[in-house]
């Protein structure tokens, strides 16, 4: 499996602090695995989500950058080092796990009839 990672990190929580406008203080984020080898039966790669919100320290604005200039990779840095390397690896091992799962299923549902 070849399995790519996406963050969503456009949508942001901001508020004034210390006659800083628009500081980003909570991060609503998606994390979205795709494996480009494996395709569902209608042909369109496997993928699986994982979504939350993250808060951000704004304890220190000494390095502030204006709402205007910020880029999604500014803002996923930012997430991605307040959950720590650790989660980040759980919750990408997490997505990998459930496209395995969707390739290749362990169990099946069924109704009785």
């Amino acid at each position: 499996m070849a399995i790519s990672y996406a963050w969503d990190v456009k949508t942001v929580d901001t508020k004034t602090i210390d006659s800083n406008a628009d500081t980003v203080f909570n991060v609503h984020w998606r994390l979205t695995a795709t494996d480009d080898t494996n395709n569902d039966a209608d042909g369109n790669p496997q993928t699986a989500t994982v979504y939350g919100t993250q808060g951000l320290d704004t304890s220190d604005l000494s390095s502030f950058t204006a709402f205007a200039d910020l880029t999604a990779s500014d803002v996923q840095g930012w997430v991605e080092a307040a959950m720590t390397a650790d989660t980040v690896t759980e919750m990408k091992t997490g997505l990998d796990a459930t496209i395995a799962e969707l390739v290749t299923p362990t169990s099946e549902t069924k109704t009785i009839g």
